[in-house]
C-alpha cells in the first residue's frame, strides 16, 4: 500500500507552484514594460521640446509681458479742442490726466502740462503744478491765434512734466495731434494715451526766394530779394513785420550792406527788390553773400528771424545755388532756401571778432 503523502509536503509543493507562478508574472511583466520603456522615454523626450521649452525660447511668460506694459505705460490726458472759425482762435481745453508714470522715489508725481503748436513754438502755456499726485485734474483752458489756411500744417502738442525744485524736470509723456486729422467744425472732447515724448523738433523760420546773378566782365552781382513764406511768428498778435538784409562779407570782414522796406503784418512778405554790388572777378572767391530776414519793430531792438549765406564756403543748397551763378555767368537764377538760426550762421561765417560790432538795424 502507498503511503499516504504527508499534509506538510503538500503545502510546500502548493508554496512552491505559488513561488514559481509568482515569478513567472514578474518576468512577464518585466518584460513586457521593458518594450514599453523606450516608447515612454521618447515621447517625454519630445513634449517638452515642442512645448513648454519652445514657448519659453519663443515669446515671454504673460507675466513678463504685463510687466513691460506696465513700465510702457504713461498714462492717459483728457483734452478738448473748440476753434473758432470767425476768430480764427484755437481754444485748447486741458482737463485732466489718470494713471500718470510715477517718477519720484516715494512713487507719486508733480504733473503740469505744457501746450504749444508747432507752427508757432515761441507761444507756450503752462498749467499749474500738482503736487504728489498721478491723477491730476488741471481744467484749464489757452487760446492761440491760427489763420485757418495753417491750421492743416499745425500740430499740437501736449507734454505732461514732473516738476523738480533742485534739478530738471523730467518729461512723463506727450501727445501729439496733428490738425490735419481733426475735424474741427464741432468741439472735440477726447482721452489720448501718453507717448513717449520725441525729440525736439527744430524750429520753423521760414524760407526766402531771391535770385542771383554775376557778370564777370563788369564784376556786377545781382540780388533779386523775391518773397518769403511761412516766417516765424515774432509780434503778440501772430504776425511779423519782415525786412531783408543783405550783407557782403569779404575775407571774413563786413563789407557792404543793403535791406529791403518793411512789409508790415504779413508771414508771407513779397519783396521783388534788386540789389546790385560791384565785386571784381579776382575777389568772387572770397565772397560770402549773408542774406536775412529781421523783424521791425518801432518800439524795441529790431530782432533776427532767421539767415544764411552763400559762398565758396557754403554747404548743401547755398553752396549749388553759388556754383550755378558761377557756371552761368550773366543769367539769373531763382531759388528758395530754409532759413536757419542766426547763431548758426554767424558762427559758421567764423566773422573775425574785433570786426564783429552790431550794426544799426533802421
Amino acid at each position: 500500500n502507498i503511503a499516504p503523502v504527508p499534509k506538510w509536503a503538500l503545502i510546500a509543493v502548493a508554496v512552491a507552484g505559488a513561488i514559481l507562478l509568482l515569478l513567472f508574472l514578474i518576468c512577464i511583466i518585466r518584460c513586457c514594460c521593458g518594450k514599453k520603456k523606450p516608447k515612454k522615454k521618447e515621447r517625454i523626450g519630445l513634449c517638452p521640446v515642442s512645448s513648454s521649452t519652445t514657448a519659453s525660447l519663443v515669446q515671454p511668460e504673460m507675466e513678463d509681458l504685463e510687466r513691460g506694459v506696465e513700465q510702457m505705460r504713461r498714462g492717459k490726458l483728457q483734452y478738448s479742442l473748440d476753434y473758432n472759425f470767425r476768430t480764427q482762435e484755437l481754444k485748447v481745453g486741458v482737463k485732466q490726466a489718470v494713471e500718470l508714470k510715477a517718477m519720484d522715489s516715494g512713487g507719486t508725481s508733480d504733473p503740469y502740462v505744457i501746450v504749444y503748436l508747432t507752427s508757432d513754438m515761441r507761444k507756450r502755456y503752462e498749467t499749474k503744478v500738482y503736487r504728489k499726485t498721478l491723477n491730476p485734474i488741471f481744467n484749464e483752458s489757452f487760446t492761440f491765434q491760427v489763420p485757418q489756411a495753417e491750421v492743416p500744417e499745425s500740430t499740437l502738442v501736449m507734454q505732461i512734466y514732473d516738476f523738480n525744485r533742485f534739478a530738471k524736470h523730467d518729461i512723463i509723456g506727450e501727445v501729439r495731434l496733428p490738425l490735419a486729422s481733426v475735424n474741427l467744425q464741432h468741439v472735440i472732447e477726447q482721452w489720448s494715451e501718453l507717448a513717449a515724448a520725441s525729440k525736439v523738433e527744430e524750429e520753423q523760420l521760414g524760407e526766402i526766394c531771391f535770385s542771383l546773378r554775376y557778370v564777370p566782365t563788369t564784376g556786377k552781382l545781382t540780388v533779386l530779394i523775391l518773397e518769403a513764406r511761412k516766417l516765424k511768428r515774432m509780434d503778440s498778435h501772430g504776425l511779423s513785420d519782415p525786412f531783408v538784409k543783405v550783407h557782403l562779407i569779404l575775407n571774413r570782414k563786413k563789407w557792404k550792406k543793403k535791406k529791403t522796406s518793411v512789409k508790415k503784418n504779413t508771414l508771407s512778405p513779397y519783396f521783388n527788390e534788386v540789389f546790385v554790388f560791384e565785386v571784381p572777378f579776382n575777389q568772387i572767391q572770397n565772397v560770402d553773400v549773408v542774406v536775412s530776414v529781421w523783424d521791425h519793430d518801432k518800439v524795441t531792438k529790431n530782432e533776427p528771424i532767421g539767415k544764411l549765406f552763400l559762398g565758396c564756403r557754403a554747404t548743401g543748397n547755398q553752396l549749388r545755388h553759388w556754383s550755378d551763378m558761377l557756371s552761368n555767368p550773366r543769367r539769373p537764377l531763382a531759388q528758395w532756401h530754409i532759413l536757419q538760426p542766426p547763431d548758426v550762421v554767424d558762427k559758421a561765417l567764423g566773422l573775425k571778432s574785433h570786426l564783429k560790432l552790431p550794426l544799426a538795424s533802421r
